[in-house]
């Protein structure tokens, strides 16, 4: 019997929401009114629980120009890590990347010169400061000896996180057919990178490069513009327009805004600063309930217990602007009673979560423990109730 159909049989318990702020491991993109922005595929993200608090677009894929390079320093440092590589490794710069990225390109460059070496440092720092082209392809022949077998670990990586809109083309994100990804997914990606290398994560705040007698400046809007501002990347190519992944840190929050789609770097500025006090002031998260937490109970036909208690799977957290999610209501529903036995973890209702502009979402909840069945008389006498009085 479709639950649909079967709503007089179903336990609904409905509770108010609250605005809260909240950490948590778990939770689901609500449909939120943005507020005003010319800014495109916009999405607000809280760096804690990685809930999505706005989305215009913001998982539709497009073309993200240099902010695809956080999955290029991330695939670095992932070498770091394994040990494959060190810091003061030392890489040659091929005539490929000095003659296609290199100082006369027009790109952006730390104008490295043919057939010297860099080390890694070095490298890493001109990609994150500077979002220098002929280094990204340095430390991509260096490490994987070619720019499409690094391209392939790229990929490789953006399915492992579960980014489902990211497919790469290149390492250093010009423009090219195929490369592509959600400005939610460059939200997620972002996140995994400030809360697994931290260490690294700092020099995204570092406000000016230096190598070979060249001083160049960091080009994020935020950095100095906005208290916590320390990150994270610029991105322009005429397909993608002015773009940015920015992040800052007050009061032990965290907020990650992505977009693209603005018309000049003035533009990006006053949005990115826009955006980002909008995300401390206009918005906020609710935790409904941490993992493992019971929310509410289900009955149990013919079971050696009359009800089962239902948990929450993983932590539940919703986001959204402060005015939406005192509307909130949440709503437990399950087609039932549920038949014994039922089996602790078994997810066997749902946590519905819906109020005015609010995208409902859906959260599945797991029986709480073990409900064997009933002994042989209590079945027996159920069956001969049903076959009794049900109606014919």
């Amino acid at each position: 019997m479709n639950w649909l159909r079967a709503l007089g049989a179903v336990l609904i318990l409905s509770m108010t929401l609250a605005a809260a702020p909240a950490e948590a491991q778990r939770s689901r993109r609500p449909a939120t009114p943005a507020p005003p922005a010319v800014a495109q595929h916009v999405t607000i993200m809280d760096g804690a629980s990685g809930a999505i608090l706005m989305c215009d677009n913001c998982e539709e894929a497009i073309p993200p120009a240099s902010m695809s390079k956080l999955m290029t320093v991330l695939v670095v440092l992932d070498q770091l890590q394994a040990g494959r590589i060190t810091l003061d490794t030392l890489f040659t710069v091929s005539e490929d990347a000095w003659r296609r990225h290199g100082s006369t390109s027009g790109g952006s460059t730390m104008f490295l010169p043919v057939n010297s070496q860099a080390s890694v440092r070095d490298l890493l720092r001109g990609v994150i400061v500077v979002s220098a082209n002929d280094a990204c392809v340095v430390l991509a022949e260096g490490i994987a000896g070619s720019e499409a077998a690094f391209v392939a670990l790229m990929n490789r990586r953006a399915q492992e996180l579960g980014l489902r809109s990211a497919h790469f083309q290149n390492v250093t994100g010009v423009d090219e057919e195929g490369h592509h990804i959600s400005s939610a997914d460059l939200a997620r990606l972002a996140r995994h990178l400030i809360t697994t290398y931290p260490e690294f994560y700092r020099l995204y705040s570092e406000r000016e490069f230096r190598f070979n007698n060249i001083t160049q400046q960091n080009r994020n809007p935020l950095l100095g513009a906005v208290d916590g501002a320390d990150g994270v990347k610029t991105g322009h190519t005429a397909a993608s327009g002015y773009g940015l992944i920015g992040s800052a840190l007050v009061n032990g929050q965290r907020r990650i805004i992505v977009f693209n789609g603005l018309p000049t770097m003035a533009a990006r500025r006053s949005e990115a600063i826009r955006l980002m006090r909008s995300a401390f002031s206009d918005f906020a998260l609710t935790r409904v309930a941490t993992a493992g937490e019971q929310v509410g109970e289900a009955q149990v036909r013919l079971g050696g217990r009359a009800t089962v208690p239902l948990v929450a799977q993983g932590d539940i957290v919703v986001g959204g602007t402060r005015a939406i999610q005192n509307g909130l209501t949440a709503t437990i529903v399950y087609n039932g009673p549920l038949p014994s036995p039922v089996r602790e973890g078994d997810v066997v209702a749902r946590l519905v979560i819906e109020g005015p502009g609010f995208q409902t979402e859906e959260f599945p909840l797991a029986a709480g423990r073990n409900v064997g069945r009933a002994n042989w008389f209590s079945r027996a006498w159920e069956g001969l109730r049903l076959t009794l009085f049900s109606p014919s």
